[in-house]
């Protein structure tokens, strides 16, 4: 069997790494997303072990003690992390568990598996696109996009310190790299 890896994705908000996700996993049969887990409460229409694994505090901060989780946070009074148990089973069935995570989370993640982790940051074709695309999305108010907007240039700043860059331009061909960067790692690891 063919040994699996680690992508770690990792963008501003509004260089649509969801979107990129989604087309990768329609060309692709060998993608599984790292799914996380939480200390808050399920809403309604998620799914345990698909939208998250929910968590007491206590199931929670034994997996923090026992070194249970590659990361994790605490935002609003809950917890939230990924397991390492689901990557490692991943990459070990030899399957790409991708990880879609904020830069702190990503170096983490990238020291903690140097071996099998590929790290992709997807950019926007320029900040003006960037700026016009979270306006786009008419959802948030001039306050959350200035804070976006100021989060995002930081983010940037960690650019070079991923395995690759690549322009979220045009959908299609942004799709096509990352999977010719997947193929190209996967027959290097398994040569």
């Amino acid at each position: 069997m063919n040994k699996g890896m680690l992508v770690v994705l990792s963008a501003p908000s509004g260089c649509g790494k969801d979107t990129v996700y989604t087309e990768l996993c329609k060309i692709r049969n060998d993608i599984v997303k790292s799914v996380s887990a939480t200390t808050r409460t399920k809403r309604d229409g998620e799914v345990e072990g698909v939208n998250y694994y929910y968590l007491s505090k206590d199931e929670f901060e034994y997996l923090i003690k026992n070194n249970g989780l590659i990361e994790y946070t605490s935002y609003n009074n809950c917890y939230y992390g990924t397991p390492i148990s689901n990557v490692t089973n991943a990459v070990n069935e030899g399957k790409i568990c991708f990880l879609i995570i904020e830069v702190e989370g990503a170096q983490n993640i990238m020291k903690l598996f140097p071996d099998d982790c590929v790290s992709i940051f997807l950019l926007p074709p320029s900040f003006e696109v960037l700026e016009k695309r979270l306006r786009g999305r008419d959802s948030d108010n001039e306050d959350v996009i200035q804070g976006r907007l100021k989060i995002a240039k930081d983010e940037l700043t960690y650019k070079d310190k991923y395995d690759y860059n690549v322009i979220n331009d045009k959908l299609d061909a942004c799709v096509d790299e990352i999977n010719q960067i997947i193929s190209a790692e996967l027959s290097k690891r398994n040569a």
